[in-house]
């Protein structure tokens, strides 16, 4: 049965979601939804015979009959039920094969003494309410009923042909009408019970499917008033836009969801495209990083190969190679200040803690010894000095030297041998010389200083036309090694001396 525990309240409410008929085949029978005792405390349901307004109100009684017997019901979850003092019913058998409907009289009684015995706390069904006499007075006679009970706020329901009970539940207030929907064109029921939708007899439209002579569906139709004519034609337009309107409802949703399949399928693609994206850049920037400062150190020997030579005795070609080689570390520096950035290490190690300035660390990424020149910030970058190279690096890239003593033991990268600082005075003179030759021996000296570790130092130019000193401040703007800079302060050459910072 696959029955749940509706939730209970104390309030004479009844909300059933896809409730089944226990004693019919869960696998045909159609579920139903019903809410009474919110909107509204009386239900008029209509619809054709076989249409399964009978079952309907067998469900709901039953339904909480079996509740308050401790049993579980069959419906959906977030079903809802109050607890009834009394349930009376009225039902008769229609739909038997033997057709043994009962009087009217004995119909009468059994009204009679529900309305004498139910109050609030009651739940009160009807079958065929006011049939076996007279319509219209049957209709009158079923109308002041309702009215009396739902005056009462008692929770009925009651189903009927009367079109005049569909009108008296469309204009009254707690009353609401429902129907139990038909197909004209199969002539069979769908068994679905449609709340607030006023059932139509369909009486003319089930004959002209049978073959009955159209000239008697036209007669017939003559004998109507005009107000059932217009009547049954706001309800023929209340279905055609009902069932329109769950069409394209059941479009929109069954598109609504094909978008967010294909909304979750594109985010999964964007999301691999760009892990794949971020994976490549990241390899590339590491290898590139990697191949910049192997040629970085390779370079260094090489200058300090040729500084020696240079000490040894000048020449044309020495003086040019040494320039060649400022400028392409000069390019390196560039190049390797655009790839620093953090990446991730495969290695499954514990960051360093608490490291101080410097301290001997091991770039994991590049298998190189650095110094700590700064403490961590928020972030967790460092910045460490390699040879001459600063860089800034996450503090998971590094390690402790003294925790990982042989993973490079065999380390041999080459060193930059540092000169005294006594080598290398605090100013370098440029008067006299053309610009050309101005920039290269200000290559020569900023280098020089910085491996010499000085911090400060002074480019005497000369006042003149200031040519020089134009060109000095322009090739000082993106020099790799050039902190800042400024022009002499009184006392320290004015206009005709350039201070520079150095990294």
């Amino acid at each position: 049965m696959n029955g749940i525990c509706p939730h209970l309240t104390d309030k004479r409410q009844i909300k059933i979601k896809q409730g089944r008929h226990p004693l019919l085949d869960k696998q045909k029978v159609v579920p139903i939804d019903i809410d009474l005792g919110y909107e509204f405390t009386t239900l008029v349901i209509t619809g054709p015979n076989t249409g399964g307004k009978t079952v309907t109100l067998k469900t709901v009684g039953l339904f909480v009959l079996m509740l308050q017997s401790g049993l579980h019901i069959p419906a959906q979850e977030g079903s809802e039920f109050g607890i009834f003092g009394s349930v009376y019913a009225d039902i008769g058998d229609e739909q038997s094969i033997e057709q043994s409907l009962s009087t009217f009289s004995s119909h009468m009684k059994n009204i009679v003494y529900i309305l004498d015995k139910a109050d609030e706390d009651s739940l009160v069904l009807f079958d065929e309410l006011g049939a076996g006499t007279d319509p219209t007075e049957g209709a009158a006679l079923a109308m002041a009923i309702l009215e009396g009970l739902t005056k009462r706020s008692i929770c009925t329901m009651a189903t009927t042909h009367y079109s005049e009970l569909k009108i008296y539940a469309m204009t009254t207030e707690n009353v609401q009408n429902a129907c139990c929907e038909f197909d004209v064109e199969t002539l069979r029921p769908t068994y679905r019970l449609l709340v607030g939708v006023p059932g139509k007899s369909n009486a003319f439209a089930i004959s002209q499917k049978l073959g009955l002579d159209p000239y008697i569906i036209h007669k017939a139709k003559g004998y109507l008033s005009q107000d059932n004519i217009r009547f049954e034609d706001v309800l023929s337009d209340i279905e055609k836009n009902r069932t329109q309107a769950e069409k394209e409802k059941d479009e929109a949703a069954i598109l609504r969801q094909e978008i967010e399949k294909l909304k979750i399928e594109i985010k999964k693609e964007k999301e691999r495209i760009n892990k794949q994206k971020s994976d490549a850049i990241a390899k590339a920037k590491e290898e590139a990083r990697r191949i910049v400062m192997n040629t970085r150190y390779e370079s260094e020997e090489l200058l300090s190969r040729l500084k020696e030579l240079y000490k040894q005795g000048v020449s044309a070609n020495i003086e040019k190679s040494l320039h060649e080689a400022r400028a392409g570390i000069r390019n390196l520096d560039n190049i390797e200040g655009q790839l620093v950035e953090t990446f991730d290490i495969n290695e499954n190690h514990e960051a360093p803690k608490d490291l101080k300035p410097g301290e001997t660390v091991l770039m994991l990424n590049l298998n190189q010894r650095a110094t700590v020149l700064d403490k961590p910030d928020s972030d967790g970058q460092v910045m460490v000095q390699a040879g001459i190279m600063k860089v800034k690096v996450n503090i998971k890239q590094l390690k402790r030297v003294d925790e990982q003593k042989e993973s490079i033991e065999k380390l041999n990268r080459v060193r930059v041998t540092g000169v005294k600082s006594s080598a290398v005075g605090l100013e370098l003179d440029l008067r006299g010389l053309n610009v050309e030759e101005a920039i290269e021996r200000v290559d020569k000296y900023i280098d020089d200083a910085v491996i010499a570790g000085l911090h400060e130092v002074s480019i005497i130019h000369g006042k003149g036309t200031g040519t020089l000193r134009k060109a000095i401040h322009t090739h000082f703007k993106g020099h790799a090694h050039v902190a800042a800079y400024r022009l002499g302060n009184y006392g320290e050459g004015d206009t005709g001396v350039t201070v520079v910072e150095l990294k």
